[in-house]
Order: C-alpha cells, then structure tokens, then sequence
C-alpha cells in the first residue's frame, strides 16, 4: 500500500511537469535540440560555488543555518534571513549552504552583491539573471520591473527553488525578486543575507540567524592559516598573534586582511605593523564597514559618530538623554535603526541597565571619519576623546567653532596630573555642544563657557561658581558631581538654566540647602546624593511635575523632606539618610512610582496613605530604625510586587481605624516577591489573612522567630519559592502552598526528625518537582536505593516510576544546586 501510494505521488509529480514542444517555423530542430541539452547541462552539472580558503568556524554556523531551513520539508515556502556586521562571514555562509543543500531543488540561483543595485535597470538585469539560472532562458526580454514580476510568479509557482538574495540593502529588491511566498513552488526556500535586520522584519521574514563573531580559538586558527599557511607556527610569534586576535575581536575580515598582510613578515616587521593599526585602522577593513554607514541618514551618521568617538559603552538611558538634547526627541529611533543595521548593540550584564556597546573597529571606523576631517589639527575637528588632544587645546587654547563635543575621561590609576587650564579655552568654541570631563584636576576654573551648551558634565568642576555671562538657554543636561559648588552659589544658578531636565550634584561636599527649584518645571531627573553637609530641601522641589527620579542617598544630615506631590515620579531613593525620623508627607497619589528605596533610615513608621501608591513595584525597607517596631499599614501588600525588608528590630500589622478606608479581605494583593528576614517574626506574623497574596512567587522569612509555619501559608497557590532558613526557633511545618518548587530550611535546629518525618509523609505523595532541603544528617530508611558517594545508579522494568530523590550534603552556601539525573543516558535537572 505504501508503494502504491509512492507511485502516485510520482506520477503526479511527472504529470505536472512541462515539456518540450518544437513547433515547425520556429527554427530547427537541431537549435531546438541543442537548447534542451543546454538546460540538461546546466541542471546536470552543478558545479559548487567557491567558500572560503580557509572556513574556520563554519560547521557550526551551516549546521543552525540548515535546522532552520528544514529542507526536508516541502509542507510551504521558507524565506531565512541571514544578517551581522560587514566582514562577519556572512556571504561566506550562504554559499556553504548553498552548496550543501541546492541539489535538493529543482533551480537554484545565486544572487551576489545586490547592494546598491535597485534602480530598474538593475533590477530587471537581476529578474533575468534569476530567470536564466532557473528555467535556462537566454532570451528573455524585459520592459519593467513589474513585467518581471509577473513572470517570476507565472513561471516558478509550481518549482521547487533554492533563491539566495546576498546583501541585499533596499526592501525594492526583495519586492522586484521575492515579493511573496506564493511565487514559489512548494519546498522551496530563499535565503537573504543583510546587514539590515529591519528589512527582514518589513519583508515579513521570521527565520532568522545572526552570525557571530568567531571565539578566541577560532579566531587564532584563520589567523594562522592567512599568515603562514600551516598550522605549525613558530612560538615566538605566539606574543604578537595574540594581540590582532585581540585588536580584530573575532571579525573573520580583520584577520583575514591583517593576516594576508602580514604573511611571511619577520616579528619585528609584525610588531611595528600592530601598532601602526592600533592608531590607524586598516582602510581595507574599514571601507567595507563604512558601507553601513553610508546608508545611514545624515542625522543617524552623526547620531553613529557621537557614540562611536565618545559615548561606546555608556549606559543606553544616557545616551539617549545627552544626544536628545543635541537632536530632538527622536533618539530611540535611531538608535533603533543602527542596531538593525549591526552597527550598534543594546548589551545588558546580570540584569543591569543595558548599554550601548559596538565592535571595536566599528568604533575605529568611526573615528577615522572624524580624525579624517582634519588628521594633523584635532582642534579643527568636530569631536574630539583623545586625552592628549583635549588637554593640548585646554592648555594652548586651541580649538574653533567647529568643535561640537568634548569627551574627556581621565584614567582613575597612575600619577594624577594637574591640567594647566586656560581660563579662555572654551572662548572660541561657539557650536560646542556637549562638555564631559570626567576624574580630572584642573588648576583653576574657566572663565567663560559657551551659550550653545546642551550637555555640561564636570567632575570637580575647579570652582566655586559657574562664569558669571554663562547663560544656556538650550543647557539639559548639567552634572557637577565631586565640585565646590556651595549653596550659595547654586541660588543664583537656576535663572540660567531655564530648559534643565537633568540635574546632578552628586558628592558636593559644600552643599547645605537645595534652593527653590520652581523655575524648572521640566526637571525630570535630580540627584543630590552624598551630599553629607545637606541639611534642608526647598518646598519647591515637592512640586515639580515632570520630576521621575529623586535621590537623596546618603545625605546623613538631612532630617526632614518637604510634602511632595510629584504625579510623575518613578523612582525615590532616600536611603542612609540616618537622621529622617518620619516618612515624608504625599499630597494626592502618585500613580508612576515604581521604586522606593528606605533602608537605613531612621522611619519607623509608614502612613495608612502609603497604599495610595498603586504602581509600586519595588520598597526596599531594609535596616530601618533598631530601636523600633516598624509599623507596617496591612494594606501595603496590595501595592509593590516586591518587599523587601531585612534587619529591622520587629514587624507590626497596622489595622485600619474607624472612618477610613478599609481593603477586602477579598482583593488580591499585587506582591510576587516578599522579604522579611531577620527581622524578629514571631507566630503572631501569620495573623494576616494569606490570601492576600494570591499572586505571590517568593516569600523569604528566614532567620526569625516564629516557631510554627501554620497550615494557612497554603493559601498562597502560585509561591514557588519558600526560605525558611535559620529560622532556630521553628518547631513544627503544617503544610507547604500546593504548587511549591523550592522549600528550604537549612539549619533550622529545633525542626525534630519526628516532625521532618512526619511533614514528608504528608506532602511527599502530593508533591510535584519539588526539591526540599532540610537539616537531617540521614536518608529515612524507606528508600530503596542507597548508597554513599557522589552518585547512585540502579535498573527499573518497564515504565519508568514516580521517583523520590535524598541526598545528604555538606553545608552549602548556594540554596539553588541542581542534581542531574541520568535516564537511558539522557541527562535531566531535577
């Protein structure tokens, strides 16, 4: 039956296919032949295109590329996308696939080096190409594009084809070749290499690979092979080999060049070569960089060249706030567009806020364009980072109007220097921008400042004052962190600053009073933290509208904080200030705040109005008062997601009084995170009613005093996580919320081996993956298979069990270790 329907398949297959029909008067027979063998020929002897000399790396790279293509499958029509940096390897990799895989298809055609090629000539040229390689038609004539079009359609919607569109830079050429799935018989795939991510995206192309860049190895191999031609290499090269695997950072380009560079050159022929690409990068490498440049808009090239010279690996929220005070508000868009383009990326670490980061010599390349502007006269060029550069047109006061930013960060070791500033260096530079000068001592301050100001950041600014003429009118941005300025001084700044919306006196140690900040109504963003002498705040700064971020971390000598009402902020952070007795006073509810920082503070209580605070998502009330109760409003736990609250003497429900108002027990608190550990929880803790916390997924209560954990904790149906450990004082556990995944109660000395036992036998047969971790120095006798040593193994018939896993280990301090299990050789985490 199964032959059968084999043979169906086939002949219908045959019965589809298009034949040969020589008809008489057009021509002869023998050209009619000849043209038949011609198109045999072309599909009998495929030849396979030529990859690279050496394809180090690229196994790996064809073997993801090839799951994603599924050639197997004849069930639709795939479009992948192949897309990185130029240089990476990505043209390299489509004809490996190519190779691999063309045979399978009834066509194939390979189209390289589309870029730039999308006037119509062009495109109709490419549509002939395509459907010469395919259907074997030399004549083909076209008068537009469309006609094109229509033809690739016609002609190849019953073909299963193999199309590879290489970089490709403009949607019209995807359009004019690609348009739809649907042109295409089924099983067929395409295959579209860019440096543009976007284009895949408004293509509709979801399969896509982006190439990497090759490992240390990998890297040190093609270098090798492209500088001696064997992979037996004299040692004492090993120095120098290293060093451009550093300086290329995995760009199959960059070793390729250098290493073809540098072929058969003695070590000291190689050493003066590394250095002279450390200060002037190959112009090989970087006109094929500089092609995703040139694509760019004028707005985006210089939006690249801003952080390329200055701004490569800074905080992505600070760029996007310094370079929206040169262009406008449209930075997350074209920061967007250079990320598509792979010439920048969004890289974030362990959570951290993300940052802007490129490859090295796409940095380089950045830097050449601007350096090429002016190569022997830095003070004539637009940007200027280099150190010695900056201080030589501090010191000299050099420079023109043709400067627009300054980006100086001195390194934090060695010898500090002090810069003989001259007081008229910033005089000339009327377009200038942006000013950041960071960790540098200067010998005295300047005296004038230019008024086209947007960004002004100095660490120890070297005066007490700004000039007494500096009047930016477009200043946004102005941090003065580690400077003399007093409050005095400061008063008379704010009627100069009149479009502030970043401000920032970190760490100015003569700071007593932050004066009235009313004229600043686009302030988003005020920091005043470490200010140790701060003793007041104005009213003023309660009230500003647009204010975000507050923080007044570590201002020890403030007492008191004035009423706020600050319907857009989203983040205050008040802690370590060690003399704030109370909480301060909120008018009206503030809707966008997110986190609240108070640990190390002195509150010890928080108002029943705290609850108005809907969108909090983080309080931090760690290491408040020792010498109180901290007094808690119960309705808290329908605010934050996340509590966290460590080291405080005690914790205290407060019930709601008589006239206002009160929260159902019915409603269900927002808190996925709960943290109260060493904070002296008694059994009177769980008198609240549990099942507030119907979304909660952690609940840590570790280290306190408690001695039952009651059977009500089972309310919380969603908590995955429960840490209970260096609770001394817990006696008895009545039950575990039924969709547990992780019980710890590590060096819980009063929990009894009767008690132990008799909670596994009631929650053992309900449990799920649930890993438990207990204080017990023995496994129960009730398992089957023991044994001493870091493993077990043992057989089972049939189908495999329900299991129960015991292990006794040494104390640990990572609650989280993860067992392997080992089923037919098949690894599992428990």
């Amino acid at each position: 039956m199964e032959k059968l329907e084999y043979w169906k398949k086939a002949l219908h297959q045959v019965a589809n296919l298009s034949g040969f029909h020589f008809k008489h008067g057009e021509g002869y027979e023998y050209e009619f032949i000849g043209r038949i063998v011609e198109l045999v020929s072309s599909k009998i002897n495929h030849a396979p295109l030529p990859v690279a000399d050496y394809p180090v790396g690229l196994e790996s790279r064809l073997l993801e590329v090839t799951k994603l293509l599924d050639v197997e499958s004849d069930d639709g029509v795939y479009m992948i996308g192949i897309h990185g940096i130029g240089g990476i390897g990505k043209t390299t990799l489509a004809i490996a696939v190519y190779n691999l895989i063309a045979c399978h298809f009834d066509g194939s055609c390979f189209l390289k080096d589309l870029r730039e090629k999308s006037n119509k000539q062009e495109l109709q040229y490419l549509q002939i190409i395509l459907l010469w390689e395919i259907l074997g038609e030399k004549e083909i004539n076209l008068a537009r594009v469309e006609q094109g079009t229509s033809i690739i359609q016609h002609r190849l919607q019953r073909k299963k084809v193999l199309l590879i569109l290489d970089d490709v830079d403009k949607h019209e050429q995807l359009q004019a070749i690609v348009g739809r799935p649907c042109w295409f018989g089924p099983g067929s795939r395409v295959i579209i290499t860019t440096r543009d991510k976007q284009l895949l995206a408004s293509h509709g192309v979801k399969r896509t690979y982006e190439v990497k860049l090759l490992n240390e190895n990998n890297a040190l191999q093609l270098l090798t092979w492209k500088s001696f031609k064997t992979e037996k290499v004299d040692p004492s090269y090993k120095e120098d080999l290293n060093d451009v695997v550093i300086y290329a950072s995995g760009l199959p380009l960059a070793l390729e060049v250098i290493g073809s560079n540098l072929f058969g050159k003695s070590i000291d022929e190689w050493k003066s070569a590394i250095k002279k690409y450390k200060r002037i990068p190959s112009i090989q490498i970087l006109e094929i960089l500089k092609v995703s440049f040139d694509a760019l808009e004028e707005k985006q090239k210089n939006v690249f060249l801003d952080i390329a010279c200055c701004f490569n690996r800074y905080a992505l929220t600070e760029v996007i706030d310094i370079l929206r005070a040169h262009y406008g508000d449209c930075m997350k868009y074209h920061i967007g567009v250079l990320v598509a383009k792979s010439l920048i990326k969004k890289f974030s670490w362990y959570g951290r806020l993300p940052r802007v980061t490129m490859h090295d010599l796409i940095e380089d390349m950045g830097k050449e364009i601007v350096r090429q502007v002016s190569p022997k006269e830095p003070e004539k060029r637009s940007r200027l980072w280099l150190l010695e550069d900056i201080i030589q047109v501090l010191e000299d006061n050099k420079g023109t109007s043709q400067i627009e930013i300054i980006c100086l960060d001195f390194p934090s070791f060695g010898k500090e220097e002090i810069v003989e500033l001259n007081t008229k260096a910033f005089k000339k530079k009327k377009n200038l921008k942006t000013v950041i000068i960071k960790n540098g001592k200067f010998s005295k301050g300047p005296k004038y400042l230019p008024n086209n100001l947007r960004v002004l950041e100095w660490w120890r600014y070297p005066s007490h004052c700004l000039p007494s003429d500096f009047h930016p009118k477009k200043l946004s941005i102005c941090k003065l962190p580690y400077s003399c300025i007093s409050s005095f001084d400061l008063d008379g700044l704010w009627k100069m600053f009149v479009n502030l919306t970043i401000l920032n006196f970190d760490r100015c140690k003569c700071l007593t009073q932050i004066p009235d900040v009313s004229g600043h109504p686009n302030l988003e963003e005020f920091s005043f933290e470490c200010c140790h002498n701060l003793i007041t705040v104005h009213t003023s700064i309660g009230f500003l509208d647009k204010l975000k971020i507050l923080n007044a971390f570590r201002c020890k000598r403030l007492r008191s904080f004035p009423p706020i009402k600050l319907t857009s902020l989203e983040k205050l952070n008040l802690s370590f200030c060690y003399g704030l007795e109370s909480f301060l006073k909120i008018l009206g509810k503030m809707e966008n705040i997110r986190e609240l920082c108070l640990s190390h503070s002195s509150i010890t209580e928080l108002p029943f109005s705290f609850q108005n605070h809907a969108g909090l998502q983080g309080l931090d009330l760690s290491f408040l008062s020792p010498h109180a109760i901290f007094k808690v409003p119960s309705g808290i736990v329908l605010m934050p997601d996340e509590i966290f609250a460590v080291g405080l003497k005690g914790w205290q429900w407060l019930k709601q009084e008589e006239g206002e108002k009160t929260t159902g027990s019915t409603v269900s608190s927002k808190v996925e995170r709960l943290t109260v550990s060493s904070c002296n929880l008694c059994d009177e803790f769980f008198s609240i009613d549990f099942t507030w916390f119907a979304h909660m997924k952690k609940l840590c209560l570790s280290e306190n005093n408690f001695t039952i954990l009651p059977e009500c904790i089972k309310e919380c149906q969603f908590l995955r996580i429960l840490d209970v450990c260096y609770c001394k004082h817990l006696r008895e556990i009545r039950g575990i919320p039924p969709n547990l995944k992780h019980f710890f109660a590590i060096n819980c000395k009063s929990l009894t081996s009767s008690s132990i036992s008799k909670f596994l036998n009631q929650e053992l047969h309900e449990a799920g993956n649930t890993v438990f971790c207990l204080p017990r120095d023995r496994i129960p006798e009730w398992f089957d298979q023991q044994s001493r040593g870091p493993s077990i193994s043992f057989w089972f018939r049939n189908k495999f069990p329900d299991m129960v896993l015991c292990l006794i280990v040494a104390p640990i301090q990572d609650k989280f270790f993860r067992p392997m299990v080992f089923i037919n050789g098949n690894q599992y985490s428990c």
